[in-house]
């Protein structure tokens, strides 16, 4: 070998660990960054509240495991019943959104898909109702109790906030009166 080729040897053999020192010492950054970024999130989630849990599945969470997983099939069953009324919706949804961005209003035709788009949730709702009814037929009624608390806090059942902080002054109060 001359010196022409170890000096190239030379000069890349730097830059090779040039680069591999710039790759650790980036990945330790990002590391370092991700680690710092999970621990303010940890504090920052133990000082604020957890987010309601407003879906109709969390409904049952007074339940035990075996009721939950039984409300859970019976949704899932309910709403493979209805998957094409919840197609059809969709679509209906869509052809209203052509409609209104057509440069010529046809109120007819968007008063129709309209109609449709209605019927289709009407009826996937019905299906979700049915099968909720269908489970509740199944508990007891303490069960029953416990459920229809949890779908006062969860699904489309639940209250607003200001009906559920006026019916809870209304039981303190009335608790109050009692003792």
């Amino acid at each position: 070998m001359n010196g022409r080729s170890w000096k190239a040897l030379m000069v890349g053999s730097v830059l090779l660990n040039v680069f591999l020192l710039g790759a650790i010492a980036g990945g330790a950054w990002r590391w370092f960054a991700a680690r710092g970024a999970t621990e303010t999130q940890v504090l920052s989630q133990a000082q604020t509240p957890p987010a309601p849990r407003v879906a109709l599945r969390f409904a049952t969470s007074g339940l035990t495991p075996e009721r939950q997983q039984q409300f859970l099939d019976a949704l899932r069953a309910a709403r493979r019943e209805g998957r094409d009324d919840a197609r059809a919706a969709r679509e209906d949804r869509r052809e209203v959104l052509d409609l209104l961005a057509a440069p010529q209003l046809d109120r007819a035709a968007l008063d129709a898909a309209l109609a449709h788009t209605r019927e289709a949730d009407s009826a996937l709702r019905a299906k979700v109702e049915s099968g909720v009814a269908d489970y509740a037929a199944t508990l007891t009624p303490d069960e029953r109790l416990k459920f229809a608390d949890g779908l006062k806090r969860s699904g489309q059942w639940r209250l607003p906030a200001s009906r559920k902080a006026a019916r809870a002054a209304s039981t303190a109060s009335e608790a109050g009166a009692a003792n």
